[in-house]
């Protein structure tokens, strides 16, 4: 028979919404179950989900380690500094990377552990509104039944398939598969050019593979401001990554040493190209398989969502979802907030998440970073709107660290002058655009940055700049 435990929360799931959804609700008093199926490289159970394990961070340690490579002979000459040969050991590399996933979901374990969390590895599926059973990964006979009032559904995303083009992380990869090559392949296709797809060719890019990416849009990263996307594709062209706009492909075929990609080009002609390794990159699918939804009664969208209100209640009393799986930008830290509110909402307290300021970032290099509304939002609902943008090139920290590529942009109301967006082409976009979502969350207008003294010299005097260009009186341009 199987055991039968009573909690105040189940969360299922232990991604980044998961995990922090029931540490806030251990830190509010309730007893919290965590159930969650991960299984890391050694087969073993690990807490973190995608983001720990096979997304946001073992991708950007990846990433700083090819910076690092990269640098070595592109910028660090300028300095004065000779390195002599420059090489690259993939597998050291790997472990790096390896080990700070293993600090860092270790580190969760030990916050269930001082929180007082009850985890459960394994599947979680339900039985009825108010019922999980769990069923764990070695032994599926040695079930345990969790019962509680309320219940958070937080199985995030997995990434996207295309059926013509399975995926056998021999030959061609899932974006997990990407993460962890043990050699640098000499030529790789990725399919997508969106974040996922740039982050990895950046990765491999730098090393000395040569990338071809391989974009169905006929437009490059479609949905951000047009000028940073414009700026973004020629700079990292010129870095060499070979971003091939408004491509459909057709087929992939393994062979002993390669893969070869049939793809139609916008004016229908197919062309076809060789590569050692091909990644597939095309996006990310909401995780909802093996919940039993259909037990309690719960569907899905037609893009496979849960529906939810604007407190990510469902149509259930006591079921919540969050993250991934529901309507709302799929990134960690959108996910992590609406966690924390869901717990809040629970003890009775009246939180909120605004997704009108939930930062965004792609980590090439420069970064790209945005938030609120771009220019085509802004005109398409009529709303008046002036700009104010300024060149990293005119600050003095860019040319003292020899960063000078992009742009900060920053869209203010007319008559209000209320900052709406702002979009960041930049190294270290990634912290700038918080000054930015700070002051939409407090309603600050551009002048409200203009007039705030930013510290000399940094690169945020950028961001101070592009707050006096709103109203044409930059100083350094």
């Amino acid at each position: 028979m199987p055991t039968r435990s009573e909690f105040d929360v189940i969360v299922i799931g232990a991604g980044p919404g998961g995990y922090v959804a029931a540490i806030r609700a251990a830190q509010l008093g309730f007893k919290t179950a965590c159930v969650d199926r991960w299984l890391n490289a050694a087969g073993k159970p690990a807490l973190g989900g995608t983001c720990l394990n096979a997304g946001c961070i073992p991708s950007k340690a990846l990433l700083d380690s090819s910076l690092h490579y990269h640098n070595l002979s592109h910028l660090l000459p300028a300095h004065g500094i000779q390195a002599g040969a420059v090489m690259i050991d993939v597998p050291t590399m790997q472990a790096r990377k390896d080990k700070i996933v293993t600090i860092l979901t270790s580190g969760i374990k030990g916050l269930f552990k001082k929180n007082k969390i009850t985890w459960f590895p394994g599947q979680g599926s339900f039985l009825s509104s108010n019922q999980i059973v769990v069923s764990p990964h070695q032994d599926s006979n040695d079930r345990s039944v969790l019962e509680a009032p309320n219940i958070i559904i937080a199985t995030g995303s997995v990434p996207m398939a295309l059926p013509a083009i399975p995926v056998d992380n021999r030959y061609i990869f899932d974006s997990t598969g990407a993460l962890n090559f043990q050699v640098r392949p000499k030529s790789l296709g990725i399919i997508g050019a969106g974040i996922i797809g740039l982050e990895l060719g950046s990765v491999w890019n730098r090393l000395g593979s040569k990338v071809v990416l391989l974009e169905a849009n006929q437009e490059f990263l479609i949905d951000i401001d047009r000028e940073i996307s414009k700026e973004a594709h020629k700079i990292l062209k010129k870095q060499g990554l070979d971003i091939q706009l408004g491509t459909s492909v057709e087929s992939a075929t393994p062979t002993e040493d390669s893969v070869t990609i049939d793809y139609k080009k916008i004016n229908g002609e197919i062309q076809s190209i060789q590569v050692e390794k091909l990644v597939v990159a095309c996006g990310r699918y909401p995780a909802t398989s093996g919940l039993g939804l259909e037990n309690i009664g719960l569907k899905t969208d037609d893009q496979g969502r849960i529906d939810v209100n604007d407190d990510c209640c469902t149509k259930i009393k006591g079921i919540y979802a969050i993250g991934d799986v529901v309507r709302g930008p799929m990134l960690a830290h959108k996910a992590s907030e609406e966690g924390i509110a869901v717990a809040e909402r629970i003890a009775g307290q009246i939180p909120s998440v605004s997704h009108e300021t939930i930062p965004w970032v792609i980590y090439t290099h420069p970064e790209i970073a945005w938030v609120g509304k771009t220019e085509q939002m802004l005109k398409d609902n009529d709303i008046s709107f002036r700009v104010g943008k300024f060149p990293l090139r005119a600050i003095g920290r860019a040319h003292a660290s020899g960063e000078t590529d992009g742009f900060i942009k920053i869209l203010a109301h007319t008559e209000t002058d209320r900052i709406l967006g702002a979009h960041l082409f930049s190294t270290h976009a990634s912290e700038l655009v918080m000054e930015i979502v700070t002051a939409m969350e407090f309603s600050a207008s551009s002048e409200d940055i203009a007039r705030t003294i930013h510290a000399h010299p940094t690169l945020s005097e950028a961001t101070h700049e592009a707050a006096l260009a709103v109203h044409g009186r930059t100083i350094h341009l």
